[in-house]
């Protein structure tokens, strides 16, 4: 059996929620290495793009941020954030953005908070803010959203909404206005989370291997149906081989 780490079965975990013709909206880290993955290896006819303006590049190498040079290596166009948002928004192709996230908090309807932990005029800690997750996270046809499986993470209620994810529930969404899509997949250290189609609550999808519903609900403040869970396959020899040696050789990402 062919060991691998935590990071590289969250990759390929997520790079397998990404389907052939896709639009995949990324940022640096985790999520674009996940989304090259997918391109070599289930997803060939699918588009990456940048909220810098690149889309569709060739990416050789790991580019280190969205803005590092390598994102616009042999590129269908380089815009500006406006057409990264167009396409998004687009009523033509936005249904097929996939919006890639991550967060400090998320509760069980998916929402984000990526601002600050406390009260938000004395906070225990303030992080950067949106950015254009909130963008994303209204706009994309669905979102893959990372994080750490850490009970201070998967809260009963985020402290600040950064970022909607289905809100309180069925209707939620388009009560507040935004179209109805939203989180699709939860990638974690531990498990994969989906969301129920009625009830738009978190629910087990699937267990790495090693991993217990257990340890999964161990390390949240809010109780998710197990029951449907399953255990995740571990990355194949083939999907190891194309993450290291064709996406991150120099393990800039992979550690």
């Amino acid at each position: 059996m062919i060991e691998y780490t935590s990071r590289e079965m969250m990759t390929v975990a997520a790079a397998r929620e990404i389907s052939d013709g896709d639009i995949v909206f990324c940022g640096t880290g985790i999520s674009m290495l996940a989304a090259m993955a997918a391109k070599h290896i289930s997803a060939p006819n699918s588009v990456i793009f940048f909220e810098t303006g690149a889309v569709d590049s060739e990416l050789e190498e790991v580019p280190l941020t969205v803005g590092d040079p390598r994102v616009m290596f042999w590129t269908a166009t380089n815009g500006g954030l406006a057409d990264s948002f167009a396409i998004m928004q687009n009523k033509f192709t936005g249904k097929q953005v996939v919006g890639v996230l991550g967060a400090a908090q998320i509760d069980r309807y998916g929402n984000l908070n990526s601002t600050i932990i406390g009260d938000y005029l004395k906070p225990t800690v303030r992080f950067p803010g949106s950015g254009g997750a909130c963008d994303v996270a209204s706009s994309a046809g669905r979102t893959i959203i990372f994080m750490e499986h850490q009970g201070e993470k998967f809260v009963n209620k985020v402290d600040y909404l950064t970022s909607p994810g289905w809100l309180d529930g069925p209707g939620g969404r388009e009560k507040a206005g935004l179209i109805e899509r939203g989180p699709s997949v939860v990638v974690t250290d531990l498990a994969l989370m989906r969301f129920d189609e009625s009830t738009k609550e978190m629910y087990l999808g699937g267990c790495y291997p090693g991993v217990t519903p257990e340890q999964v609900l161990n390390n949240m403040e809010f109780p998710v149906d197990v029951s449907r869970g399953r255990e995740v396959p571990p990355p194949t020899p083939h999907e190891l081989q194309i993450l290291r040696e064709r996406c991150d050789p120099q393990r800039l990402i992979l550690g």
